[in-house]
């Protein structure tokens, strides 16, 4: 006789271990993260539970959340268990919870540092696979006006077009600025390029009588800051 199936839906599990019933009664701080994953797949495969299988995904990325929200949907079907709807409602929430830091880093109004700018910055460009350069726009309180990309792809002299950049922060009576742009890879040595187009910006700055303040080199979990190391 064929053993039944035992499902592994989370409304099928004991009260002590629902997940969901876990975040009403106790919040949602007290949840680890794979219990997170759970609520949000809802239902594991013949074998294996909602929680278990969201312990392999996340096994699979060395615990590291930054790391799974750069799965793409594709990959996360690799997993099985895992369909496109969950997969997409996974991808969904992790860029939800980017954005949302996006959101409340914004919210310093004042950079007294370079970690500051750090802070502001890192969930902008720290995550992305690809090379971004961008500008912080202060007033005269280094205050943020303004945050803009300058542009996308290989950082080169080139890339980097100072009419639009002095342009805009004349627009926006700002008289300091702060260069970031990412590096991919994970290296925080600034690069020929790098230091090019610091140079290239700071003389057009000083024409304008406005002041680079930094030029901060962006990883996924850490910085470079050229004012920091004596280069500005």
């Amino acid at each position: 006789m064929q053993e039944k199936s035992t499902s592994f839906s989370i409304k099928n599990w004991s009260d002590a271990d629902k997940p969901r019933e876990k975040l009403v009664q106790k919040g949602r701080s007290v949840l680890s993260d794979a219990e997170l994953i759970a609520i949000l797949i809802g239902s594991g495969s013949r074998n294996e539970s909602a929680v278990e299988l969201s312990k392999r995904i996340l096994a699979s990325v060395h615990n590291n959340l930054n790391e799974l929200g750069k799965l793409s949907p594709k990959q996360l079907m690799k997993f099985k268990g895992i369909g496109e709807a969950k997969a997409v409602t996974i991808a969904a929430a992790l860029e939800m919870g980017r954005r949302r830091r996006g959101e409340s880093v914004l919210e310093i109004s004042k950079i007294t540092s370079s970690k500051d700018a750090f802070e502001i910055l890192s969930p902008i460009i720290g995550e992305l696979e690809h090379e971004e350069f961008w500008i912080l726009y202060l007033n005269n309180a280094n205050k943020v006006l303004h945050i803009s990309q300058l542009s996308k792809g290989g950082l080169t002299g080139t890339l980097v077009d100072v009419r639009i950049v002095m342009k805009k922060a004349l627009e926006l009576g700002a008289v300091a600025l702060i260069l970031s742009h990412n590096h991919p890879s994970g290296t925080l040595k600034p690069s020929n390029a790098d230091k090019e187009v610091t140079l290239k910006l700071q003389s057009a700055a000083i024409a304008l009588d406005l002041k680079v303040l930094d030029h901060i080199i962006v990883t996924q979990k850490d910085y470079y800051s050229f004012a920091d190391e004596g280069l500005l």
